[in-house]
């Protein structure tokens, strides 16, 4: 047999080991042998990273690429992906006039990007409250992942509320398919009444957002999405917590034998209320709310056991003119976060002494499982996709500005120290980030579909 196309050599991380002389050999786009020692001795292309780690490419859950008009779209997004060694986004189905709720606005969804995407790409789909489960199974046919519901009513067009009885009926849809379903966890009249609460008091400041978004509001949904999971037998997933008791809700979930999963952004296990809301203001708002630092160490502790599925960015790249209200309640919710979503994440890792090997289960093995595409994306495994990043230590302060890889030039990690960061992205056996450049075209992603063998 001919060469391989690639061989890459360093200390090579899956979800289970830590291969300190490892090597991968692709063929094709695809990973044929990963070993420890001595690598196959030839090759079309070849790269030393000495004691760097080489890992599997991210899968980011949560990306928002099209939540304002004529901002950011695939183009940006999957370019700051690219930049921060994620190879797949699944992206969320909230767009900006474009409510991605039946068969057709998915394909064509789809459709533009694949005509934009450098890295791959796989999309959620959604319903509209007034159609509940009548489109999913097209959608299903069409593509979509998982499906994702609020529990809370952002707009009634472009992020609706999905009351009980309907998330009922559409789990229930789902699970006929072997999909999951994902939902954003705050209670609607908890919410609406502690909103009241806080703007009578006149309290605008960085306060505000957490006081109108209590703790409790965010418990009382995630209970209600397991539930509605359990009565169905659907998949139950929760798209982003930011409190301990909602990793505890889930691991009872779990253990009582059904199908949980949870999801950790990024910015709760970083950022903290006091210390960070405080100085950023509108640029660290995001819903549920960053919490105090005690919950970023609870959740930390629920990590290290186990008890976290995986960890995204929920990335939104709003103009800064929509995060900069010194009224925190009148800004937008959300923030950018691709570009550094490993380096967070591995750094966080190790300053508390565990394994890479979490950000290979957290970033990649668990995702694949989650949206049925581990067949193909996920693992440093012969028989998968060449989804490849090659994380360094480089100490470094970000500047969301200076790479130029991002739509916008802010960030709430800006001037952080970051220890380690891409050095290169690998796509199919392709290199799509050097270091420095990103050189994946617009188009050169795919669209990425669960595996037909899972559906029922």
């Amino acid at each position: 047999m001919s060469d391989f196309d690639l061989i890459l050599t360093g200390r090579v991380v899956d979800a289970n080991r830590v291969r300190e002389n490892g090597y991968v050999a692709v063929r094709d786009g695809i990973i044929e042998r990963i070993g420890e020692g001595i690598p196959p001795a030839s090759s079309k292309e070849r790269h030393d990273f000495e004691d760097a780690y080489i890992l599997p490419g991210a899968i980011d859950s949560q990306v928002h690429s099209r939540s304002q008009a004529g901002q950011e779209d695939f183009i940006w997004s999957t370019r700051a992906a690219a930049a921060g060694g994620v190879t797949t986004i699944v992206d969320m189905p909230y767009d900006d006039g474009n409510l991605i709720c039946n068969a057709e606005r998915l394909a064509q969804k789809a459709l533009e990007a694949g005509q934009q995407a450098r890295v791959d790409f796989a999309l959620y789909g959604t319903v509209h409250p007034n159609d509940g489960p009548k489109h999913i199974a097209q959608m299903v046919g069409a593509g979509a992942a998982a499906f994702k519901f609020s529990t809370f009513g952002t707009h009634p067009e472009r992020f609706p509320r999905i009351p009980p009885q309907t998330l009922h009926a559409c789990f229930a849809e789902i699970a006929r398919h072997g999909l999951a379903a994902g939902v954003h966890n705050e209670n609607d009249e908890m919410v609406r009444a502690a909103d009241a609460d806080v703007q009578a008091l006149g309290i605008s400041d960085y306060r505000a957002h957490g006081m109108a978004r209590p703790a409790i509001a965010e418990a009382l949904a995630t209970a209600e999405a397991y539930e509605i999971g359990a009565a169905t037998g659907c998949s139950a997933h929760i798209v982003h917590c930011s409190i301990g008791r909602g990793y505890e809700l889930c691991s009872n979930h779990r253990t009582n034998g059904f199908d949980a999963t949870i999801e950790a952004c990024i910015h709760y296990l970083v950022l903290d209320e006091e210390n960070d809301v405080s100085r950023l203001g509108g640029k660290a708002k995001v819903n549920p709310p960053i919490r105090p630092r005690s919950e970023l160490k609870a959740i930390w502790r629920h990590l290290a056991a186990g008890g976290v599925t995986v960890v995204s960015t929920d990335h939104v790249s709003w103009s800064e003119d929509r995060k900069s209200d010194p009224d925190m309640l009148k800004n937008a919710s959300g923030a950018p976060s691709l570009e550094v979503l490993y380096s967070l994440l591995l750094d966080g890792l190790l300053l508390r002494g565990l394994s890479p090997t979490w950000a290979a289960r957290l970033l990649a093995a668990n995702p694949a499982r989650l949206f049925r595409i581990g067949h193909r994306k996920g693992a440093l495994e012969p028989g998968r996709d060449a989804d490849i990043v090659v994380m360094a230590k480089d100490p470094r302060r970000y500047d969301p500005a200076a790479s130029g890889h991002n739509v916008v030039g802010w960030s709430p990690y800006q001037g952080l120290e970051i220890q380690h960061r891409p050095v290169a992205t690998f796509q199919r056996g392709h290199m799509v980030f050097d270091g420095t450049q990103v050189l994946a075209h617009p188009g050169a992603g795919k669209f990425i579909t669960p595996s037909r063998e899972i559906l029922i």
